[in-house]
């Protein structure tokens, strides 16, 4: 496989291991690295679609998934460093509606998937799922699985609204145009939620391997019957049946919605340019992206323990996740980011000052795996 792009001569392990990986079931990829804010890894390389006609080129956006959960909270806590929200204050008195605010729901237990709404209640189509407003109306009216604040579970496709909505409502903006206008603008960084229709045709198709929920996983006829907690997890993914991506992942309808939680649009560069901007306490090029004492705090552990959606120990940031041993970001503390399903990856280590992005097309559950490892340690090879 033809690798494209450039490495600095430290790094040519990386660039070899990131070759070697189309041995091991990779289609399309990118690779960037960025070591105290300058580029040492660019590559990329593969096809941008399974019938292997569309070459992977440097622009090449691909659906990042989780990536961008980190991103939609980096708005609310950019509001927070301007003290127009207060990560202890309830949330109702800016979105009163909704249910899990007047239950108690705070902003920093929205932010740490503490706020008893991983699934909407109510039967959701497809076609709800491209508009935010019936979305995040749906989430405010859902009664909370649990009293905010005393448990965690991973939100994994209602974060991006609960946060987004969180923040229109001081912005006015949605989370797509607020991403334009706060990081792509001005750091160059090449992500998008609800995609341009001019930069449709820069989207690779991502080749699903997962396979689709049994039959009847979400039968609305006997989901009442089901425990709660089974309930809600399968309601967390399925509940639109687009809600996870499966299915819709290819289609315009995806690309140019606005699905916080799950699709986030972006180059590996996009990803690394980010991380390059918090690995260095939040600033780049004269840019604040994020209050250095804000970051402090939000890579910081807030809620640690079983999670019944991962099935796994975790540790939740406020948007971000913290290193931990069973989910590292390479051998040093302090380091945080997040993992995208199939292994999508973008991360920050402020001891060297390293920001790194990957991202890919050939999905395979879940997160972690052997491709982006084996990226990951090479890096840490080279320094």
């Amino acid at each position: 496989m033809e690798v494209h792009g450039h490495v600095d001569s430290r790094f040519l392990t990386v660039r070899e291991v990131f070759r070697e990986n189309f041995a091991h079931g990779e289609l399309g990829a990118g690779c960037a690295v960025l070591l105290d804010g300058h580029s040492v890894v660019d590559v990329w390389g593969g096809w941008a679609d399974e019938a292997r006609k569309r070459p992977w080129t440097a622009n090449t956006l691909v659906n990042a998934y989780s990536v961008g959960k980190p991103l939609v909270a980096l708005e609310v806590l950019q509001l927070v460093a301007t003290g127009d929200l207060e990560l202890d204050a309830p949330v109702t008195r800016w979105w009163p509606e909704l249910l899990a605010g007047q239950h108690g729901a705070t902003v920093r237990q929205i932010l740490c998937h503490q706020a008893g709404v991983p699934a909407v209640r109510r039967r959701l189509t497809n076609r709800d799922l491209w508009e935010w407003e019936t979305m995040t109306r749906s989430v405010a009216e859902t009664e909370p699985w649990w009293r905010p604040g005393t448990r965690h579970t991973y939100h994994s496709n209602t974060y991006g609204f609960l946060v987004g909505e969180l923040a229109r409502r001081v912005t006015g903006q949605t989370p797509g145009r607020w991403l334009r206008e706060h990081v792509v603008g001005p750091i160059d960084a090449d992500l998008a939620w609800g995609v341009r229709q001019g930069d449709l045709s820069r989207c690779a198709d991502v080749a699903w391997r997962a396979q689709p929920p049994p039959s009847g996983y979400v039968d609305w006829a006997t989901m009442q019957s089901l425990p709660p907690e089974e309930a809600m997890i399968r309601l967390g993914y399925f509940n639109p049946p687009g809600l996870s991506g499966i299915g819709v992942v290819n289609t315009e309808q995806w690309r140019s919605a606005e699905v916080p939680s799950a699709n986030l649009h972006a180059t590996a560069m996009g990803v690394a340019r980010l991380y390059a901007a918090l690995a260095a306490g939040g600033s780049v090029g004269g840019t604040v992206v994020l209050d250095a004492d804000v970051l402090a705090e939000a890579v910081t552990v807030q809620s640690e323990g079983w999670c019944p959606v991962l099935e796994r120990e975790v540790s939740f940031g406020l948007g971000f996740q913290p290193t931990r041993p069973d989910r590292s970001f390479g051998p040093n503390p302090g380091s945080f980011g997040h993992f995208g399903t199939g292994g999508a990856l973008g991360f920050a280590d402020p001891n060297t000052r390293v920001a790194f992005g990957y991202v890919m097309n050939a999905v395979r559950p879940r997160w972690q795996n052997d491709r982006n490892r084996a990226l990951v340690d090479a890096v840490y090879a080279c320094l």
